[in-house]
């Protein structure tokens, strides 16, 4: 596995989030209370994307259709139909720097 800088703790605080590309997918980086976590940031629905959606705790909703995903690990939480779960992506932090592994 590849261990990929996203950024440094500083620049996502708490309750935020940031959209990053890595290895050519697009990869929401969310700190939840200090803990950051990883999640595609392309909605399993329509494809929407999830950055542009709301953060409320640990779930983030789809702006386009309203499904919700848990962050801390890419599973449905709320949508009318069943849809496929989000890839999620183990986050290391060293020192200051946020590394995603693919």
């Amino acid at each position: 596995m590849a261990k990929i800088l996203v950024g440094k703790t500083t620049e996502i605080m708490s309750g935020q989030m940031k959209k990053v590309s890595v290895d050519g997918n697009e990869i929401i980086v969310i700190n939840i209370d200090g803990n950051c976590f990883a999640i595609d940031d392309t909605c399993t629905h329509a494809g929407g994307s999830l950055s542009e959606g709301k953060l409320d705790g640990s779930t983030i909703t789809c702006d386009w259709h309203g499904a919700q995903f848990e962050c801390k690990n890419g599973k449905l939480v709320k949508f009318p139909v069943q849809i496929n779960d989000l890839k999620s992506y183990k986050v290391v932090i060293e020192s200051d720097d946020i590394f995603v592994e693919t």
